[in-house]
């Protein structure tokens, strides 16, 4: 599965997620690009955006969007708060469907 990551996620995070090819945005050169601007080069590029802007999901239609959209929910982006998720990333990854939300943790 290609996984792209927001840029406001550690790229360490890209290293914690065996069995996919993960980038982040910056290493897909796409630093500094707004979230609508973002979701349209994801588009046709990646099949999963994993990023831990709960207002994404307010701000953009993502249920028309050909990718699936993963939520983290941490007290911050510092990788120790977010490898706890991995289990939980990795489910996610497996399950989700183009145009899908999915939130971890689940709750």
């Amino acid at each position: 599965m290609r996984v792209i990551l927001d840029e406001c996620l550690p790229k360490r995070l890209a290293r914690e997620i065996p069995g996919h090819n993960v980038l982040t945005s910056p290493m897909a050169g796409w630093s500094g690009i707004k979230n609508g601007e973002l979701l349209r080069r994801i588009s046709g590029n990646f099949d999963v955006f994993i990023t831990i802007d709960g207002n994404l999901t307010h701000q953009n239609s993502v249920i028309s969007l050909p990718f699936a959209v993963v939520v983290l929910r941490a007290p911050s982006n510092k990788i120790e708060e977010l490898r706890p998720l991995i289990p939980e990333i990795l489910t996610a990854l497996s399950f989700t469907k183009p145009g899908q939300i999915s939130r971890v943790p689940n709750l």
